[in-house]
């Protein structure tokens, strides 16, 4: 591989680990400010370099922050594209956006809004998507203000009673449509707060004064599994028993941050019901995979800097719980060394430094199959010795490359515009979800060099064949 192919594919490498890993707030070591200048400029770069590659990416496991960066920035760009690029970049923003919440979807809108790009493309993309939408009512609702500003931009014609209610909602005496009338009724009217989706009831609420505690209750039957989880601390101090949490049905990090958000004495009571719902979510996350990954040891970081920050609190722990399921649910025999914690993983807390390389040496020990590092790469504890121990493991004990060593990093370095690496030769990948760990795996072998340039074009291609064709399939 010439010198040009391989800095091209170690670039690209380096914006998906980004686009995975960062959401531009504020991490351990570095502010919101910080992370949000370096991943610009790091999208400028790859765009201006590698089009092509830098559509692509909509078809991976990139954050949902990242994506709506990328739409925007072809879409604003569209001028420097060919003909065919811009009719493939057409059809994967489409297919993407569908994939989005739609609270994301909308905030792009805003974006292009703020802008002023309304290009042809950009009122087709628009146009299509809210369209597509299959409760044009909710959205006027939920998303009220969001949905004005993209029909604004676009120039929508919006059906019936759902443009009255954006642009002139009192003029009606009642609205036909039931979630439209409960949201005009709701305005002097208690009672049809509770018929309303629960971030549009709880602004309602505020302005009628309602005690906190009657509203969750009220409102328990609207929510969603995700507000449900995100209320649970709020349902405990206010002992609402009505927003119960459906722990069988949760994504397995999700999953995590809630079980790292309890008391530790609570955690060692639920003990059985915790450590049996994130169980089950590594099941299902692991699908097929489930034990066809050998022998594999992981080292889990659990240092101080894995509580993350005040907007990201407990997340790199997290996910580093979260992972040592999805591993005990892939491996055929498996192994969790947290760097501090001895004892039951839901019990573990963020503690000490991060002293990488005694661990390793007790991973490598065993010669695992494979040996998974979940850590935000500052070994300081002394520093350097993990990529040391790594480096003579390679070259001096295994050689043949009998164990395959990956690094899933779930931190952002805004200052190398990277994830932080161990040691050169190990593959480093970012990570913001577990559930995605097996997915970025294969990706691991494009970070070390030992698979070219053209083949990471040649896997972006089916990569992104797949994913139109799924999207096909099921639109």
């Amino acid at each position: 591989m010439s010198r040009a192919d391989r800095v091209a594919c170690e670039d690209v490498v380096m914006f998906v680990n980004a686009a995975i890993a960062s959401t531009g707030q504020r991490e351990f070591r570095s502010g919101a400010a910080t992370q949000r200048l370096s991943l610009a400029f790091l999208h400028e770069y790859v765009l201006g370099n590698y089009r092509d590659l830098y559509a692509a990416t909509l078809a991976l496991d990139v954050n949902h922050f990242n994506t709506g960066m990328v739409v925007t920035n072809l879409l604003r760009t569209a001028r420097e594209a060919s003909d065919q690029q811009r009719a493939t970049e057409g059809r994967l923003i489409a297919a993407r956006l569908r994939t989005l919440p739609p609270q994301r979807v909308y905030g792009v809108f805003r974006e292009l809004r703020r802008l002023g790009i309304n290009n042809r493309r950009t009122r087709a993309i628009v146009r299509d998507w809210v369209a597509a939408r299959p409760d044009p009512a909710f959205d006027a609702v939920k998303y009220r203000r969001s949905l004005s500003v993209a029909a604004r931009h676009a120039h929508l014609p919006l059906p019936g009673e759902v443009g009255t209610v954006l642009f002139d909602w009192r003029r009606p005496k009642r609205y036909e449509t039931p979630i439209l009338d409960a949201w005009r009724r709701a305005h002097y009217d208690q009672r049809a707060l509770y018929e309303l989706p629960y971030t549009v009831a709880e602004g309602l609420a505020a302005q009628h004064g309602i005690d906190r505690t009657r509203f969750l209750s009220g409102i328990a039957p609207k929510l969603t599994d995700g507000e449900r989880l995100r209320l649970q601390g709020a349902a405990a101090r206010h002992k609402v028993a009505a927003v119960a949490l459906d722990l069988a049905t949760a994504p397995l990090t999700r999953l995590a941050i809630y079980a790292l958000s309890l008391p530790r004495p609570e955690r060692a009571r639920r003990r059985d019901e915790l450590t049996g719902a994130l169980r089950a979510a590594a099941r299902r996350a692991a699908r097929r995979q489930a034990g066809t990954w050998g022998r594999v040891v992981a080292v889990l970081d659990d240092s101080y800097s894995a509580a993350g920050s005040g907007v990201k609190r407990g997340r790199p722990l997290a996910v580093a719980l979260a992972t040592h399921y999805l591993l005990e649910a892939l491996a055929a025999d498996y192994a969790g060394l947290w760097l501090h914690h001895r004892g039951e993983p839901l019990l573990v807390h963020p503690v000490g430094a991060t002293g990488l390389g005694l661990r390793l040496v007790d991973a490598l020990e065993r010669r695992p199959d494979r040996l998974v590092i979940v850590s935000d790469g500052w070994d300081n504890d002394p520093p350097g010795q993990a990529a040391e121990v790594l480096r003579v493991w390679r070259t001096r004990l295994d050689p043949h490359q009998a164990t395959s060593v990956v690094h899933l990093n779930p931190v952002y370095d805004a200052d190398t515009f990277d994830v932080r690496r161990l040691a050169a030769g190990v593959a480093t990948v970012g990570v913001r979800d577990a559930e995605d760990a097996a997915a970025l795996v294969e990706l691991a072998r494009f970070a070390t060099g030992s698979a070219g340039f053209d083949e990471l074009r040649r896997h972006l291609a089916d990569r992104v064949e797949r994913f139109l064709n799924a999207e096909q399939a099921a639109s």
